[in-house]
Protein backbone atom coordinates (compact mmCIF):
# COMPACT_ATOMS: atom_id res chain seq x y z
CA UNK A 1 0.00 0.00 0.00
CA UNK A 2 2.77 2.59 1.16
CA UNK A 3 4.75 1.55 -1.59
CA UNK A 4 1.64 2.39 -4.66
CA UNK A 5 1.34 5.15 -2.85
CA UNK A 6 5.13 6.39 -2.98
CA UNK A 7 4.69 5.44 -6.83
CA UNK A 8 1.78 7.74 -6.81
CA UNK A 9 3.63 10.46 -5.36
CA UNK A 10 6.79 9.59 -7.95
CA UNK A 11 4.24 9.82 -10.95
CA UNK A 12 2.70 12.82 -9.80
CA UNK A 13 6.21 14.55 -9.24
CA UNK A 14 7.04 13.55 -12.50
CA UNK A 15 3.87 15.42 -14.24
CA UNK A 16 4.35 18.18 -12.53
CA UNK A 17 7.41 18.12 -13.59
CA UNK A 18 6.64 17.37 -17.08
CA UNK A 19 4.34 20.35 -17.34
CA UNK A 20 6.91 22.94 -16.20
CA UNK A 21 9.36 22.03 -18.67
CA UNK A 22 6.45 21.81 -20.90
CA UNK A 23 6.02 25.21 -20.23
CA UNK A 24 9.53 26.08 -20.96
CA UNK A 25 9.50 25.28 -24.72
CA UNK A 26 6.89 26.98 -26.45
CA UNK A 27 5.84 31.02 -25.28
CA UNK A 28 2.26 31.36 -27.32
CA UNK A 29 1.00 35.51 -27.77
CA UNK A 30 -2.31 35.83 -29.15
CA UNK A 31 -2.90 38.87 -30.81
CA UNK A 32 -6.07 41.00 -30.73
CA UNK A 33 -8.26 40.98 -34.61
CA UNK A 34 -8.81 43.84 -36.05
CA UNK A 35 -5.88 45.54 -37.92
CA UNK A 36 -4.49 43.91 -41.13
CA UNK A 37 -2.80 40.99 -40.24
CA UNK A 38 0.99 41.70 -41.52
CA UNK A 39 1.47 44.51 -39.49
CA UNK A 40 0.41 42.91 -36.43
CA UNK A 41 2.74 39.70 -37.27
CA UNK A 42 5.70 42.66 -38.12
CA UNK A 43 4.79 44.42 -34.87
CA UNK A 44 5.56 41.47 -32.69
CA UNK A 45 8.29 39.86 -34.51
CA UNK A 46 10.91 41.64 -31.92
CA UNK A 47 9.23 39.76 -28.96
CA UNK A 48 9.70 36.65 -31.46
CA UNK A 49 13.42 37.19 -31.74
CA UNK A 50 14.30 38.85 -27.89
CA UNK A 51 12.07 36.76 -25.70
CA UNK A 52 13.60 33.32 -26.36
CA UNK A 53 16.71 34.35 -24.36
CA UNK A 54 15.37 36.64 -22.15
CA UNK A 55 12.71 33.87 -20.59
CA UNK A 56 14.44 30.57 -21.40
CA UNK A 57 12.09 29.01 -23.95
CA UNK A 58 12.65 27.24 -27.19
CA UNK A 59 10.75 29.29 -29.51
CA UNK A 60 8.00 32.27 -29.37
CA UNK A 61 4.86 31.93 -31.77
CA UNK A 62 2.41 34.49 -32.51
CA UNK A 63 -1.36 33.77 -32.50
CA UNK A 64 -2.61 36.45 -34.78
CA UNK A 65 -6.88 35.80 -34.05
CA UNK A 66 -9.42 37.22 -37.08
CA UNK A 67 -11.37 39.22 -33.90
CA UNK A 68 -11.18 40.26 -30.01
CA UNK A 69 -12.85 36.64 -29.18
CA UNK A 70 -10.34 34.36 -31.15
CA UNK A 71 -7.83 35.71 -28.42
CA UNK A 72 -10.16 35.58 -25.48
CA UNK A 73 -11.41 31.75 -26.11
CA UNK A 74 -7.37 31.06 -25.90
CA UNK A 75 -6.55 32.58 -23.21
CA UNK A 76 -10.01 30.99 -21.42
CA UNK A 77 -8.39 27.52 -23.00
CA UNK A 78 -4.99 27.91 -21.52
CA UNK A 79 -3.73 27.63 -25.08
CA UNK A 80 -2.35 30.94 -25.45
CA UNK A 81 -0.16 32.53 -23.02
CA UNK A 82 0.02 35.92 -23.40
CA UNK A 83 -2.05 38.88 -24.65
CA UNK A 84 -2.67 42.36 -24.81
CA UNK A 85 -6.37 42.72 -24.32
CA UNK A 86 -8.93 45.64 -24.03
CA UNK A 87 -10.62 46.39 -20.09
CA UNK A 88 -13.73 45.03 -21.39
CA UNK A 89 -12.30 41.70 -22.96
CA UNK A 90 -10.34 41.47 -19.62
CA UNK A 91 -14.20 41.25 -17.99
CA UNK A 92 -15.37 38.84 -20.39
CA UNK A 93 -12.36 36.39 -19.07
CA UNK A 94 -12.97 37.20 -15.42
CA UNK A 95 -16.57 37.07 -16.02
CA UNK A 96 -16.04 33.75 -17.34
CA UNK A 97 -13.15 31.96 -15.48
CA UNK A 98 -11.13 34.36 -13.12
CA UNK A 99 -8.04 32.84 -12.85
CA UNK A 100 -7.90 31.70 -16.01
CA UNK A 101 -5.86 34.73 -16.67
CA UNK A 102 -3.51 38.25 -14.56
CA UNK A 103 -3.22 41.06 -15.12
CA UNK A 104 -0.03 42.25 -14.14
CA UNK A 105 0.89 45.18 -16.54
CA UNK A 106 -0.86 48.66 -18.66
CA UNK A 107 0.76 51.20 -20.15
CA UNK A 108 1.44 55.14 -18.86
CA UNK A 109 0.51 57.94 -21.57
CA UNK A 110 3.02 60.58 -22.29
CA UNK A 111 0.91 63.02 -20.17
CA UNK A 112 1.31 60.20 -16.70
CA UNK A 113 -2.49 59.06 -17.12
CA UNK A 114 -2.97 55.27 -17.42
CA UNK A 115 -6.29 55.81 -19.60
CA UNK A 116 -7.43 56.44 -23.07
CA UNK A 117 -10.75 57.46 -24.88
CA UNK A 118 -13.42 55.94 -27.43
CA UNK A 119 -13.22 58.61 -30.11
CA UNK A 120 -16.31 58.99 -32.01
CA UNK A 121 -15.18 60.44 -35.70
CA UNK A 122 -17.43 61.13 -38.90
CA UNK A 123 -16.32 62.31 -42.63
CA UNK A 124 -15.98 66.03 -42.41
CA UNK A 125 -17.43 65.81 -45.82
CA UNK A 126 -20.22 64.52 -44.20
CA UNK A 127 -22.08 67.88 -42.48
CA UNK A 128 -21.69 66.07 -39.40
CA UNK A 129 -20.31 68.31 -36.63
CA UNK A 130 -22.00 67.13 -33.56
CA UNK A 131 -23.81 64.22 -31.46
CA UNK A 132 -27.08 65.56 -32.29
CA UNK A 133 -26.35 65.09 -35.89
CA UNK A 134 -26.42 62.13 -35.45
CA UNK A 135 -30.28 61.26 -35.01
CA UNK A 136 -31.35 58.54 -37.38
CA UNK A 137 -28.26 57.83 -38.86
CA UNK A 138 -26.09 54.55 -39.11
CA UNK A 139 -23.48 54.41 -36.24
CA UNK A 140 -20.51 51.82 -36.41
CA UNK A 141 -18.97 49.89 -33.32
CA UNK A 142 -15.74 48.39 -34.02
CA UNK A 143 -15.96 45.13 -32.11
CA UNK A 144 -18.56 43.15 -29.60
CA UNK A 145 -15.59 42.82 -27.09
CA UNK A 146 -13.72 46.41 -27.58
CA UNK A 147 -14.15 48.53 -24.52
CA UNK A 148 -13.69 51.73 -26.40
CA UNK A 149 -15.29 50.38 -29.77
CA UNK A 150 -18.53 49.31 -28.16
CA UNK A 151 -19.03 48.55 -24.16
CA UNK A 152 -17.95 52.39 -23.34
CA UNK A 153 -19.84 53.90 -25.76
CA UNK A 154 -23.04 51.78 -25.20
CA UNK A 155 -22.77 52.53 -21.44
CA UNK A 156 -21.94 56.84 -21.71
CA UNK A 157 -23.66 57.66 -25.16
CA UNK A 158 -27.34 57.51 -23.73
CA UNK A 159 -26.57 60.77 -21.23
CA UNK A 160 -24.44 62.55 -24.26
CA UNK A 161 -27.21 62.00 -26.98
CA UNK A 162 -30.30 62.22 -24.15
CA UNK A 163 -31.60 58.96 -25.43
CA UNK A 164 -30.76 55.02 -25.69
CA UNK A 165 -28.32 54.30 -28.40
CA UNK A 166 -31.16 51.93 -30.31
CA UNK A 167 -33.56 54.66 -29.95
CA UNK A 168 -31.28 57.24 -31.58
CA UNK A 169 -29.32 55.83 -34.44
CA UNK A 170 -31.63 54.06 -37.06
CA UNK A 171 -28.84 51.54 -37.06
CA UNK A 172 -25.96 50.05 -35.51
CA UNK A 173 -23.48 47.97 -36.94
CA UNK A 174 -19.62 46.11 -36.64
CA UNK A 175 -17.36 47.39 -38.82
CA UNK A 176 -14.69 44.28 -37.84
CA UNK A 177 -12.12 45.77 -35.93
CA UNK A 178 -10.96 49.71 -35.06
CA UNK A 179 -9.27 49.61 -38.21
CA UNK A 180 -11.67 47.93 -40.61
CA UNK A 181 -13.94 50.13 -38.81
CA UNK A 182 -12.41 53.56 -39.45
CA UNK A 183 -11.91 52.67 -42.89
CA UNK A 184 -15.32 51.98 -43.32
CA UNK A 185 -16.44 55.32 -42.06
CA UNK A 186 -13.97 56.97 -44.69
CA UNK A 187 -16.04 54.88 -47.25
CA UNK A 188 -19.37 55.79 -46.16
CA UNK A 189 -20.50 52.53 -44.71
CA UNK A 190 -21.21 54.23 -41.23
CA UNK A 191 -22.14 58.05 -40.50
CA UNK A 192 -19.73 57.23 -37.68
CA UNK A 193 -18.07 55.25 -35.80
CA UNK A 194 -16.21 54.48 -32.43
CA UNK A 195 -12.21 53.70 -31.92
CA UNK A 196 -9.77 54.98 -29.44
CA UNK A 197 -6.85 57.08 -29.16
CA UNK A 198 -4.62 58.57 -26.21
CA UNK A 199 -6.60 61.81 -26.10
CA UNK A 200 -3.35 63.41 -25.91
CA UNK A 201 -1.57 65.63 -28.07
CA UNK A 202 -3.90 66.90 -31.52
CA UNK A 203 -6.56 65.28 -33.01
CA UNK A 204 -5.15 66.37 -36.59
CA UNK A 205 -2.05 64.25 -35.42
CA UNK A 206 -4.30 61.07 -34.58
CA UNK A 207 -3.08 61.86 -31.42
CA UNK A 208 0.28 60.37 -29.38
CA UNK A 209 -1.22 56.69 -29.60
CA UNK A 210 -4.48 54.58 -30.16
CA UNK A 211 -6.01 53.17 -33.68
CA UNK A 212 -5.99 56.36 -35.55
CA UNK A 213 -2.42 57.45 -34.39
CA UNK A 214 -1.21 53.94 -35.67
CA UNK A 215 -3.44 54.50 -39.00
CA UNK A 216 -1.94 57.59 -39.77
CA UNK A 217 1.82 56.47 -39.12
CA UNK A 218 1.18 53.40 -42.16
CA UNK A 219 -0.02 56.24 -44.24
CA UNK A 220 -3.94 54.82 -44.44
CA UNK A 221 -5.75 57.62 -43.03
CA UNK A 222 -5.38 61.49 -43.58
CA UNK A 223 -6.59 62.87 -40.43
CA UNK A 224 -7.90 65.61 -42.13
CA UNK A 225 -10.68 63.69 -43.70
CA UNK A 226 -12.32 63.49 -40.42
CA UNK A 227 -14.03 65.55 -37.77
CA UNK A 228 -14.66 64.13 -33.73
CA UNK A 229 -17.83 64.58 -32.35
CA UNK A 230 -17.58 63.04 -29.56
CA UNK A 231 -15.11 61.39 -26.43
CA UNK A 232 -15.83 59.24 -23.76
CA UNK A 233 -14.87 59.36 -20.07
CA UNK A 234 -11.60 58.57 -19.43
CA UNK A 235 -11.21 54.63 -19.56
CA UNK A 236 -8.27 52.31 -18.07
CA UNK A 237 -5.73 51.45 -20.20
CA UNK A 238 -5.98 47.65 -20.95
CA UNK A 239 -4.01 44.91 -19.27
CA UNK A 240 -0.98 42.46 -20.14
CA UNK A 241 -2.08 39.24 -19.04
CA UNK A 242 -0.16 36.17 -18.70
CA UNK A 243 -1.42 32.45 -18.28
CA UNK A 244 -2.39 31.98 -14.32
CA UNK A 245 -0.93 28.34 -14.37
CA UNK A 246 1.99 29.18 -16.08
CA UNK A 247 5.16 28.77 -13.38
CA UNK A 248 6.28 31.86 -11.38
CA UNK A 249 9.82 31.68 -12.80
CA UNK A 250 8.47 32.37 -16.51
CA UNK A 251 6.07 34.84 -15.19
CA UNK A 252 8.57 36.79 -12.97
CA UNK A 253 11.26 36.45 -16.29
CA UNK A 254 8.27 38.18 -18.77
CA UNK A 255 7.31 40.74 -16.46
CA UNK A 256 10.70 42.11 -15.60
CA UNK A 257 11.56 41.64 -19.67
CA UNK A 258 8.47 43.99 -20.60
CA UNK A 259 8.83 46.35 -17.38
CA UNK A 260 13.01 46.94 -19.01
CA UNK A 261 11.66 46.91 -22.96
CA UNK A 262 11.12 50.72 -23.06
CA UNK A 263 14.62 51.19 -22.03
CA UNK A 264 16.52 48.01 -24.02
CA UNK A 265 14.31 48.14 -27.19
CA UNK A 266 12.24 51.44 -27.16
CA UNK A 267 11.41 50.62 -31.09
CA UNK A 268 9.87 46.91 -30.28
CA UNK A 269 7.85 48.78 -27.12
CA UNK A 270 6.44 51.19 -29.81
CA UNK A 271 5.57 48.55 -32.63
CA UNK A 272 3.84 46.33 -30.04
CA UNK A 273 2.13 49.31 -28.26
CA UNK A 274 0.73 51.23 -31.15
CA UNK A 275 2.14 54.78 -30.08
CA UNK A 276 4.11 56.89 -27.72
CA UNK A 277 3.80 55.83 -23.93
CA UNK A 278 6.60 56.15 -21.24
CA UNK A 279 6.35 52.98 -19.84
CA UNK A 280 4.25 50.16 -18.11
CA UNK A 281 2.72 50.14 -14.28
CA UNK A 282 1.77 47.46 -11.96
CA UNK A 283 -2.29 46.62 -11.96
CA UNK A 284 -4.76 43.62 -10.90
CA UNK A 285 -7.72 42.81 -11.40
CA UNK A 286 -9.09 45.79 -9.13
CA UNK A 287 -8.23 48.15 -11.92
CA UNK A 288 -10.74 46.86 -13.68
CA UNK A 289 -13.47 46.46 -11.66
CA UNK A 290 -15.43 49.34 -13.33
CA UNK A 291 -15.19 48.15 -16.20
CA UNK A 292 -16.04 43.95 -15.40
CA UNK A 293 -18.95 45.44 -13.63
CA UNK A 294 -20.39 47.62 -16.53
CA UNK A 295 -20.00 44.48 -18.45
CA UNK A 296 -21.72 42.32 -16.45
CA UNK A 297 -24.52 45.14 -16.47
CA UNK A 298 -24.79 45.81 -20.14
CA UNK A 299 -23.48 42.70 -22.21
CA UNK A 300 -23.67 40.37 -19.53
CA UNK A 301 -20.49 37.16 -19.64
Amino acid sequence: MLKKALLSAVALLALVGHAQAEDLKEFRIGILGGENEADRLRNFQCLVDKLPAAIGVEKVSLFPAADYDGVIQGLLGGTLDYAELGASGYAKIYLAKADAVEPILTTVQTDGSTGYHSIMVARKDSGITKLEDLKGKKLGFADPDSTSGYLVPLVTLPEAIGAPVKEFFAETGFGGGHENLVLEVVKGTFDAGTTFGSGVGEFKDGYTSGNLKKMVDKGILDMNDLVELWKSPLIPNGPIVVRTSMNDDMKAKFKQFMVDLPKTDAACFSAIQGGDFTGYTEVNSDFYKPIIDARKATIGG
